[in-house]
């Protein structure tokens, strides 16, 4: 559809519910999450006020901020999620460089530091998180990083200096892509993280584990453990571990150990919080005149809070919804998760979730990437990862999408083009 419909018309044997917004928008937060709002707004044909608010210079792109961002090899200029033209081109107003103080829908305003109101008929809350520090003694130390916004990288860069000692806390998808971008950049790396190979419920245990040891194949020590304190020394941050005799001494430590969302707008203004802003299927917060994306949004359905999803597709997904929502549209159609990481040079995807699949197919080896791992389910494909093998991750996610019956023979044998395998 490429406009609004009228409330209860049927669209594809759905109903389409949802009040038509003719007035004013406001987007609180400009990562991907609420420049996909505004942009999906535009594209199905409101054609009433955006106003975009952003506490930073312009809303850029974050997950390069781990990898050529950190690296120096890019700016932030060439992070940005749209060039500047496309604000004006698309009749979003941008303010930046200000923090959303209060909203106030019962008025239908949105109050900005210093005490200037917008007008909002809607509001659309995409205000992401920040990183998670635990409580460990000494995390305040300034040694002590993290990293979630381009401020975070610029203060962290003039650490990554050539034989530094870098503690990175967390072994995820951030964890592992700093302790890449850092080892390429000369440092010497420790990497740490309770679990013994990180990301198997996505990945599944056999990529889960090849990707963990990937680091010490490039030069980055890694251990399973969990820090214990951190204390400042002359010329350093001591880290003690559980289970390691003895502190050992780094220039700088970074987290990289998850993140808590932003809810403090929507709990003040009387929104249901719970471990996120909590919204139903089509991103309608407690109080219909607000609606969430995106990281901190927590989606209730058939009465069950489901986990929160801080995937960059996720939030663009999200976007979307809403802006479906509020044009009272047909959502988009759902879709198998998916995500990607890059690390030590290699390309990494994954869709679906590889933990629930009864059978896995390797095709390919993991001795010689390119490589995919097919999950399947009762016949099926239901999920997908590959390193350096983008096209085995599309038509794994067609094949999920559209329910094509799965040869496990013929998965695991490269000369089976994937073109035949989407045919079944």
């Amino acid at each position: 559809m490429t406009g609004p419909v009228v409330d209860g018309t049927v669209v594809d044997g759905t109903v389409v519910t949802g009040s038509v917004v003719t007035g004013p928008v406001v987007i609180v937060g400009g990562g991907i999450a609420g420049v996909s709002t505004a942009a999906a707004l535009r594209k199905g044909g409101f054609d009433g006020d955006i106003t975009l608010v952003d506490a930073g210079e312009f809303p850029y792109d974050r997950p390069p901020l781990s990898k050529d961002f950190l690296s120096g090899a890019k700016d932030i200029k060439q992070i940005a999620l749209q060039p500047a033209h496309w604000y004006d081109d698309q009749r979003v107003r941008l303010v930046t460089g200000i923090s959303v103080a209060a909203l106030r829908p019962a008025e239908g305003t949105v109050e900005l530091v210093g005490g200037r109101r917008l007008p909002a008929d809607r509001v659309v809350l995409a205000t992401g998180g920040a990183a998670a520090r635990p409580p460990v003694p000494g995390i305040d130390s300034s040694r002590v990083h993290v990293l979630r916004t381009a401020e975070d990288a610029d203060r962290l860069r003039p650490a990554l200096a050539p034989g530094a000692r870098l503690l990175v806390v967390g072994a995820g998808l951030i964890g592992a892509e700093v302790a890449s971008t850092a080892v390429r950049l000369g440092c010497e790396v420790t990497l740490v993280d309770p679990v013994a190979a990180p990301l198997t419920a996505v990945l599944g245990p056999e990529l889960a584990v090849w990707l963990h040891e990937l680091h010490a194949r490039n030069r980055v020590t890694t251990a399973q453990s969990a820090v214990e304190s951190f204390t400042d020394r002359h010329g350093g941050i001591e880290a003690r571990f559980t289970g390691v005799p003895g502190p050992q001494l780094y220039d700088a430590v970074v987290l990289g150990v998850g993140m808590v969302p932003h809810t403090d707008l929507a709990r003040e203004a009387g929104l249901e919080v719970d471990r996120g802003i909590v919204v139903d299927p089509s991103q309608v917060t407690s109080n219909p005149a607000v609606l969430a994306v995106g990281d901190p949004a927590r989606t209730r359905q058939d009465g069950v809070l489901l986990p929160r999803t801080e995937h960059w597709e996720a939030a663009q997904h999200d976007g979307a919804r809403a802006a479906a929502t509020l044009l009272g549209a047909a959502p988009p159609e759902p879709t198998a998760p998916w995500f990607w990481t890059d690390r030590h040079g290699h390309h990494v995807e994954a869709v679906g979730h590889l933990h629930e699949a009864t059978e896995t197919v390797l095709r390919g080896s993991l001795d010689d990437p390119a490589f995919s791992l097919f999950g399947l389910r009762d016949g099926f494909v239901i999920a997908a990862a590959a390193v350096d093998d983008p096209s085995a991750v599309r038509a794994a996610r067609r094949m999920i999408d559209r329910r094509v019956p799965a040869d496990p023979a013929r998965l695991a044998d490269p000369g089976v083009s994937l073109r035949a395998l989407l045919r079944g």
